[in-house]
């Protein structure tokens, strides 16, 4: 491999991982505060897919613009789905039976749904920067992988600042951490609850809406996606906002690199095998690397 070869994909790598770590990050606001296993979060992808589909093909938004304008129209179904359907459901400390058959039926209801409404015809979305690319030295870059990855990286740096400067933020940190300390202090933790379900949603549906310009897509759409963030979020440590980050990228380079030997056709295959080895190795995710490092400092 030359050096050339070698900086396109991992360039190619860190694209990928910014996108990766945007469709993760709602099932781990969700599950830190909650503990509830989102496994509807695909079913929200491929709406966002669709809602970036319709946008382009009926009134001719780009499907960037699209994907921005998804999170809030996400934020209030994902609301409007928790105090319709998940805050009935018990809650506890670990992820219970109840709430995953409930969002594993609400995933199915929202892929026959797809199905029924768009059909298993595969769509694409194609737009003028499909296939532009921009040249820097060596290095080719697809200016639509570029500007979804800008727009992945900027909504992550807004979710960070929700949640280090806003009330919001602070209360999702402090029922992360410990649900029951943040009941004492006065935290509402069913308001919180509701706006973190939104906003895993609102991130789901934007997710699915970038995705759907580099993929094509179908009802099914989520779900190879739904795994990947399985992996991320278990390499991440399940809590760790920053452990997703670097999961994603994990979880990026060796989907990148390993095509050099291994066919495009069993990245699916190489994700599981990644979750197997984080499970068996690391079950705490490269968070409880950083926990054992500063407990040894």
């Amino acid at each position: 491999m030359t050096a050339g070869e070698f900086l396109n994909l991992l360039v190619a790598a860190l694209l990928l991982a910014g996108i990766y770590a945007t469709m993760s990050f709602g099932m781990t606001v969700i599950y830190g505060v909650m503990k509830i296993i989102n496994l509807a979060h695909a079913g929200f992808m491929m709406l966002g897919a669709y809602f970036a589909y319709e946008l382009y093909q009926r009134l001719g938004v780009d499907p960037i613009l699209g994907s921005v304008l998804a999170i809030p129209v996400f934020f209030v179904l994902g609301v409007a789905c928790y105090f319709l359907l998940v805050r009935w459901v018990p809650t506890s400390d670990q992820p219970t039976l109840p709430s995953l058959l409930l969002l594993f039926g609400l995933w199915l209801v929202l892929q026959n749904v797809g199905y029924s409404v768009w059909g298993n015809t595969d769509r694409s979305i194609l737009t003028p920067f499909t296939l532009s690319t921009i040249r820097i030295g060596p290095v080719s870059i697809s200016t639509l992988r570029a500007v979804v990855f800008a727009v992945a990286v900027l909504s992550l740096v807004v979710l960070q600042l929700v949640l280090t400067r806003t009330w919001f933020g602070r209360s999702v940190r402090a029922l992360t951490q410990n649900k029951l300390a943040g009941q004492i202090v006065g935290i509402d933790t069913q308001r919180t609850a509701a706006l973190t379900f939104g906003l895993g949603i609102a991130f789901a549906g934007m997710a699915g809406a970038l995705l759907a310009t580099l993929y094509s897509f179908n009802p099914d759409f989520g779900r190879p996606f739904l795994l990947r963030s399985f992996v991320i979020i278990v390499l991440g440590g399940l809590e760790s906002f920053s452990g997703v980050a670097v999961g994603a990228l994990i979880l990026a380079l060796v989907e990148t690199f390993t095509i050099l030997v291994v066919p495009a056709g069993y990245q699916v295959a190489i994700s599981f095998a990644l979750l197997v080895v984080a499970l068996l190795v690391l079950p705490g995710g490269v968070a409880s690397l950083f926990e054992r490092r500063g407990r040894a400092a």
